[in-house]
Parts: C-alpha cells; structure tokens; sequence
C-alpha cells in the first residue's frame, strides 16, 4: 500500500509570505489615511475651516466616510481577511470618485490617485500569481498519478 504524501498546508511560499507583507503595507498606509481624515475632522489641522462644524457639507459626508472606511479596511488587511480588501477598494473608489469626478469640489490629488491605482494593479498581480501557483501545486501531487 503505496501513501502519496500530503502538501503541507501550513508551510507559505515566498508568493504567500510576499502577498501578506503587502497587505499589511497596505493597511499602514489605509491607517494613516484613515487618520488624516480624522484630524481634519476634529480640527487637529492648522488651519480654522478644516473643523466638522465648519466643513461644506460635502467635505462632512466624504470625510466622515473615509474617516470609518479607511481604518475599517486596516484593520481587515492586517488581520489577512477576505473583507479588508473590499473595504479598502470601497473606499479608494471613494477617493477616486472625489478626486476625478468633483475636482472643483474636492480638489485634484494627483498622486492619491496613483498610489490607488499601483496599489490596486499589484493586488491583481499578486492574485493571480497566487492562482497561477496554486494551480501548478495541484498539477505536481495528484493522487492518481502512479
């Protein structure tokens, strides 16, 4: 009686290992957002209009948003779960959405839009080199191969 021996599932691979340090880079930088928007919220800023209760309305509903979803997503990408990365696309596309679609409103921030974009195009690319390497784990030990 011939075992095939089991993949061991508790060991990572450099992809794995790599894929785990950038989403906690990520959530370092989600965190910092995060608390950008809430020193501008409490008035923490320099400068007399960047306070809640003196805020445009809009700035009051973007900031309040970001303020909750940018942490929220931290939180989610440090811990590894499957949420943080929605919520951080939720709120980049927030961000996004501010930043393009009402630039007289909320100013134009070239490089915020930038690091959404590398940051989104390096998940994909890590994603997908995780499927492509768990698809080429399954084909090396399969059970029915003598």
């Amino acid at each position: 009686m011939s075992r095939v021996p089991a993949v061991d599932q508790t060991t990572r691979t450099f992809t794995e290992e790599a894929f785990v340090v950038f989403l906690r880079f990520v959530a370092l930088l989600a965190l910092l957002e995060g608390l950008k928007y809430w020193v501008a919220l409490i008035g923490i800023v320099g400068h007399a209009p960047w306070r809640f209760d003196l805020m445009p309305v809009h700035w009051q509903i973007a900031a309040t948003s970001l303020a909750v979803l940018f942490p929220s997503a931290a939180t989610g990408l440090w811990l590894t779960t499957s949420w943080g990365p929605v919520l951080w696309a939720v709120a980049a596309a927030g961000e996004v959405v501010m930043y393009t679609g009402y630039t007289l409103r909320f100013g134009h921030q070239p490089i915020i839009l930038a690091a959404h974009a590398v940051i989104a195009l390096c998940y994909v690319g890590f994603r997908l080199a995780l499927v492509f390497e768990r698809r080429r784990r399954v084909e090396t030990v399969r059970p029915d191969l003598p």
